[in-house]
């Protein structure tokens, strides 16, 4: 968006990642955690970096970046709402591809979600429709999912335009894949959201629309991506913006095996008898150690700006979880294209 923003055996992306490591760019706007630098008892920061802010690569502004990815060999693939995905060098998070998507007219997208597929082919969310189509790793498309008429963005539907297919992630086993909208359905109380997922019976077979699922955001804030853990958990990022004040960016950790199929609950109001998922708070990004970051407007922390894409890149040797998360500058003047790395310790159970 343009303010912004299953347990079973890991997918082969995850399973890739397990043996990343990615490094921040070492560049004069870089900081370096020499030690722990905890957000939370669960979550720390090790660095950040500028080093791709107002840049280009082969003719493309690298920005507006808003999905993160882990392709084959630990590559991440990093996806801009102006329809343009890059590879970035597994070291150096530097570009070293982009190819340019356009949907079935040729249209660009507004797109905001990414997924690599156990072939290689990338899932990709537009939020536009909303919509999921399958790319190769040229670009070309190959495909679409079908998507349920009331997540379509009115008046075909009950979303709202901007506020549809934010987040896009593949469940451990890559048996399913999930999007979460962004903002709520028209009828359903502000603040709870649609989780859609697809299932298929073979691991390269089509998908088919699966259950729903709801989830409740803090009061204000939209969901702006969310990334399957390898337990079959998720790691959800909560974001808002406040003019004059900044950016509110959350991570929490979602369950949702004991939560409602929602696909046939037509209006979701916090209602008896429907289970929304259960999460907890991981940390408030406004809580990290600044570490000598520098924002460009008002911000409650120097460090936040607007925190769009996450994925994990593999594990510390003491077991946490490594995150690569990165901001989109939405080309403005006064925001940043932000990569930053953190560690996050998963508790064994999920509150609510």
């Amino acid at each position: 968006m343009r303010m912004r923003s299953v347990l079973a055996t890991v997918t082969a992306g995850l399973a890739a990642a397990t043996c990343v490591t990615a490094a921040a760019p070492a560049d004069a706007h870089s900081g370096k955690a020499p030690g722990v630098h905890a957000c939370s008892p669960a979550v720390s920061i090790t660095s950040y970096s500028d080093a791709l802010d107002k840049t280009t690569y082969d003719g493309t502004f690298v920005g507006n970046l808003s999905a993160l990815a882990v392709d084959h060999g630990g590559r991440i693939a990093a996806l801009s709402d102006r329809s343009s995905l890059f590879t970035l060098d597994r070291e150096t998070l530097r570009p070293t591809s982009v190819v340019n998507l356009v949907d079935e007219k040729g249209a660009a997208l507004d797109s905001e979600g990414l997924a690599v597929d156990g072939d290689g082919t990338r899932l990709v969310t537009s939020e536009t429709e909303p919509s999921v189509r399958r790319y190769e790793r040229d670009g070309t498309l190959v495909g679409s999912l079908p998507v349920p008429d009331a997540l379509k963005v009115a008046p075909a539907g009950r979303a709202t335009s901007n506020l549809t297919f934010e987040g896009l992630t593949l469940l451990p086993g890559g048996h399913t894949l999930l999007a979460a909208m962004e903002g709520s359905l028209s009828g359903d109380t502000a603040g709870i959201v649609r989780f859609q997922t697809w299932d298929r019976a073979t691991r390269q077979g089509d998908f088919r629309l699966s259950a729903q699922y709801g989830y409740r955001t803090d009061t204000g804030l939209g969901v702006s991506e969310a990334q399957a853990t390898p337990d079959g958990r998720l790691l959800v990022l909560e974001r808002g913006f406040t003019a004059g004040v900044g950016n509110t960016v959350r991570l929490y950790l979602a369950d949702l095996r004991h939560a409602t199929d929602t696909r046939r609950v037509d209006t979701l109001t916090g209602q008896e008898g429907v289970r929304l998922a259960r999460k907890t708070l991981l940390a408030d990004l406004v809580n990290c150690p600044s570490l000598g970051a520098r924002a460009k407007q008002p911000q409650p922390n120097p460090l936040l700006d607007n925190i769009e894409g996450l994925t994990i890149t593999g594990r510390t040797p003491d077991g946490r979880l490594r995150l690569l998360l990165v901001s989109d500058d939405n080309q403005n003047a006064v925001q940043t294209t932000r990569l930053y790395s953190l560690s996050v310790r998963l508790p064994h159970t999920v509150n609510g």
